[in-house]
């Protein structure tokens, strides 16, 4: 007795089916769990409930149609509604997702921007600020004058050759003296009046004060000596310097910044070098090594160096070479101070690594005061402020320069009271 369905047989249940056992016969009765389609109704006595069948223009190899039902109904298709194809309103298609709110994106990502941006900038401040050295004394300074408004800082270019090798020293024509003197020296004058910048020639006539020695403490009264302004610096370093400028001048020193020879090469080259119109005639000089035709022309480290020591090749020799010196320090600090510079990370590091490696100041000296001092510097070149010679009256018979006293006089007046400069230099 065959109790299973119509057309079905045991020669066409195939083998195997089951738990595996030899036997081809069934097991045991098994019971299938009616499932109720079409029409509600009793199903056949001893048989299975007629199932709707599905043709799909095959059968089933034996020329009737396929009695299989695969439970799709006319081609529709799940996930899509009124005949659609993913579009809106469809179960599985791209159509549900709600649009994208970009006030919201825009405003996220303008955050994180600017907490990137913050992170970064207090970053570099704090490796930069870690990275001055702090070395000079200015409270080892005694008798000093009365501070004005503004703010006055005295720069000294050194002939330092701390960091360079000898083949360096070759190149850059430094030579090998032990120690270090003054090449350049400069006061910048920032207020409410524009920057102002003075050069005080090297071979300037000063008189030596009392003064309290830097490392002894040692108090040295002073006899009236009077020497070049670059002998102050080689006798007790910087803190005697500002003594004597400040001295002779009656106008207080804020803060001493100093960089050497590898430090000012470095500086010019990490950023790419500085544009420089060289006057007409050229400018030639073996001792500095300068060697320039006459036009517009982008000078390197070593060339830079070259250029601010030339003075023999010079006319006016120390008075022409510390406009020489001026003209190139804004330059500098003109193509520094710049976006190119300060937002590209790949420019701005090695260009602050160079120059704060080898720059020297004084213990009260922030980063931010140094950048003040490198935006006034621009603004000189920018025309926004002055620059000029001390005022020179005449040659002493010593080869010194004496200053016009009338003139300096109202110079440091109109300084200490932040008023416009109406003063004019050599």
């Amino acid at each position: 007795m065959n109790n299973w369905p119509e057309g079905w047989s045991d020669s066409n249940r195939g083998g195997g089916y089951g738990r595996g056992g030899a036997s081809a016969q069934p097991e045991g009765a098994r019971v299938m769990r009616q499932v109720r389609r079409g029409p509600a109704g009793a199903p056949p006595q001893g048989g299975v409930p007629p199932q709707q069948s599905y043709n799909d223009g095959y059968g089933d190899g034996y020329g009737r149609p396929d009695p299989y039902d695969n439970g799709y109904n006319g081609g529709q298709v799940y996930g899509q509604r009124d005949g659609g194809s993913g579009g809106h309103g469809g179960y599985g298609g791209h159509g549900d997702r709600p649009a994208p709110n970009w006030r919201r994106r825009i405003k996220w990502t303008a955050i994180t921007l600017v907490t990137v941006l913050v992170v970064w900038s207090v970053g570099t401040y704090f490796w930069a600020d870690s990275k001055l050295n702090r070395e000079v004394d200015l409270s080892k300074v005694i008798d000093r004058p009365e501070a004005g408004a503004g703010t006055n800082y005295l720069i000294v270019g050194s002939d330092s050759r701390a960091g360079l090798s000898d083949e360096q020293k070759k190149q850059l024509r430094t030579g090998s003296a032990e120690g270090k003197r003054t090449d350049s020296m400069l006061i910048l004058h920032t207020g409410s009046n524009g920057p102002t910048l003075i050069s005080l020639p090297r071979d300037s006539n000063v008189t030596i004060p009392s003064y309290k020695g830097s490392e002894s403490g040692k108090t040295y009264e002073g006899t009236g000596r009077q020497v070049k302004l670059n002998a102050a610096y080689a006798e007790d370093g910087p803190e005697l310097l500002v003594r004597t400028v400040e001295a002779n001048t009656g106008l207080h020193i804020d803060h001493y910044v100093e960089i050497g020879f590898a430090g000012f090469a470095n500086i010019v080259d990490a950023v790419g070098g500085v544009e420089i119109d060289i006057p007409k005639g050229g400018m030639k000089d073996k001792k500095s090594g300068a060697d320039f035709e006459a036009g517009k022309q982008t000078l390197n480290g070593e060339q830079s160096l070259a250029f601010v020591r030339t003075r023999y090749a010079l006319a006016g020799s120390d008075l022409d070479r510390t406009k020489n010196q001026q003209k190139f320090l804004s330059a500098l600090a003109g193509q520094t101070a710049t976006p190119s510079t300060i937002l590209n990370p790949f420019k701005l590091y090695p260009t602050m690594s160079a120059g704060l490696d080898t720059l020297i100041v004084d213990k009260d000296m922030s980063l931010w005061s140094l950048g003040q001092m490198f935006w006034a510097m621009k603004g000189v070149t920018g025309g926004d402020g002055k620059s000029m010679n001390m005022p020179i009256s005449a040659n002493l018979p010593n080869g010194n320069l004496q200053w016009d006293s009338a003139k300096v006089k109202q110079l440091v007046n109109e300084l200490k009271n932040d008023e416009k400069v109406t003063v004019s230099g050599n």
